[in-house]
C-alpha cells in the first residue's frame, strides 16, 4: 500500500486523515486574523493550516476575466481580486510559520511564483500545487527541485495532463507525490463533486496516496469530507474561515472550527466503526451463536428405536443440540430411547 509522510505523520490507509485547514486569503491581508485562523485550525483538529502566496502582478494579467460565482464574490477581474489580498510579504509568511510551529501544526502555502517557491522552501514540510498550475512546467520542476513531498491538485485536469505533471516532477527529482481529486467549481455544486474520480486516480496511480481537496458548501454533518476518507482520500483538504456568511472570496464555502471538529467525530465514529477486514465470529458474537442459532427439535412424540423421518423434525432455538447443518444424516436413524415433543436433539439420542 502506498504511504507518504506530511509533517511528522506517515499516512496509510485505514489511519486518520491528513487534514489541511485552506485559510488561503480569508484573513483578507490582516495578520492578527491569519494568526487567530491557525489557531482555529489548531483548535479543530486540523494538522494544517495552509495559505496562499502570490502577488497580484505575478498571476495573473490585468485582463484576466473571473471564473467564480459572480453572485457570492461580484469582482469581475482575477487581477482586481489578487489584488485585494496580496498583502503579506515573505517575513509575514516567516512569522505564521513561527506561529504555527509553536502550536504545534503544520503551515503551508500554495507558492504561485518563482519567488513564492523560494521563500516558502525553508517555512514548508512539503509543498502544494494548485490545479490551475497543473500545467506549469517551470514552476513543477522548481517545486520539484526542492526535495520535499508534493500534493498536487488535479481539478480541470485530464488523465494525460496529470501524467504530464508527474513525469515532470519526477523528472525533475521527485516522485514523492499525493494527487487530490478536485473539482475547479466555486462553489462546486453537490452533483460535480465526483467523489468516484477517487477511485479513478487510484486505479491510474497505484503507488501514489490519493487525496480531495472539496469546494462544496459545507453541510452541518460534514457527510462529503467523511465520504471522500471512506473513499480511501488520505489528505482532505478544505477552506477555512472564522466566519461563514462573510461575502466574498472563500468564505462561502468555508468549513468552520464547528464544521471540523463535526467532520473530526465523524473520523472517530466512522474508525470505530470499521473495524477489521478479516470476517470471523467476534467474541461478543459467542452467546448469539450459541443461543440465537438453531438445533434441531423433535416435532412430535417418538418411540425408543422409530426411525426419524424429516416429518418428525424441525429447528428451532438454542443450538444447544444438534445443528441443522446435519439435518440429512439425522434423518433415517432410529432413536436411542422415547423422545417427547419440543425435545432438543442431541447425538446420544440416536443410534
Amino acid at each position: 500500500m502506498p504511504a507518504v509522510t506530511l509533517g511528522s505523520r506517515t499516512l496509510q490507509a485505514g489511519e486518520r486523515p491528513y487534514v489541511i485547514a485552506e485559510i488561503g486569503v480569508n484573513h483578507e491581508g490582516d495578520l492578527a486574523l491569519a494568526k487567530k485562523l491557525i489557531e482555529l485550525a489548531k483548535e479543530g483538529g486540523a494538522d494544517a493550516a495552509k495559505f496562499q502566496s502570490y502577488t497580484a502582478g505575478r498571476i495573473a494579467s490585468r485582463h484576466s476575466p473571473a471564473y467564480w460565482d459572480t453572485s457570492k464574490e461580484p469582482t469581475r477581474s482575477q487581477f482586481e481580486l489578487f489584488s485585494k489580498y496580496d498583502k503579506f510579504s515573505p517575513q509575514d509568511y516567516a512569522t505564521l510559520a513561527g506561529h504555527a510551529r509553536q502550536l504545534g501544526i503544520d503551515f503551508m502555502s500554495t507558492p504561485f511564483d518563482a519567488d513564492a517557491v523560494e521563500f516558502l522552501d525553508p517555512l514548508v514540510p512539503f509543498f502544494k500545487i494548485a490545479s490551475a498550475d497543473i500545467t506549469n512546467v517551470p514552476l513543477l520542476r522548481q517545486v520539484a527541485s526542492k526535495g520535499k513531498p508534493v500534493l498536487l491538485s488535479t481539478g480541470a485536469s485530464s488523465l494525460a495532463e496529470i501524467d504530464m505533471a508527474m513525469n515532470t516532477l519526477a523528472a525533475a527529482g521527485n516522485k514523492d507525490v499525493v494527487l487530490l481529486q478536485c473539482i475547479l467549481n466555486y462553489p462546486c455544486p453537490n452533483a460535480n463533486a465526483h467523489l468516484n474520480m477517487i477511485d479513478g486516480l487510484r486505479r491510474a496511480y497505484p503507488e501514489n496516496v490519493i487525496g480531495y481537496s472539496d469546494h462544496t458548501v459545507p453541510e452541518e454533518r460534514m457527510l462529503v469530507l467523511s465520504a471522500a476518507w471512506l473513499k480511501g482520500a488520505l489528505v482532505l483538504e478544505k477552506h477555512f474561515t472564522h466566519d461563514k456568511t462573510l461575502p466574498g472570496n472563500d468564505h462561502y464555502h468555508a468549513m468552520d472550527v464547528h464544521d471540523l471538529r463535526a467532520f473530526q467525530q465523524n473520523i472517530t465514529l466512522l474508525q470505530e466503526v470499521l473495524g477489521s477486514t478479516h470476517k470471523k465470529p467476534l467474541p461478543s458474537e459467542a452467546p448469539a451463536r450459541e443461543h440465537a442459532r438453531r438445533s434441531i427439535v423433535i416435532d412430535r412424540p417418538l418411540k425408543a428405536g422409530q426411525t426419524i423421518t424429516a416429518e418428525d423434525i424441525t429447528y428451532k432455538r438454542p443450538a444447544h443440540g444438534v445443528s441443522p447443518l446435519f439435518w440429512d444424516e439425522v434423518i433415517g436413524r432410529k432413536t436411542a430411547r422415547a423422545l417427547e415433543e419440543d425435545h432438543v436433539l442431541r447425538w446420544e439420542d440416536m443410534v
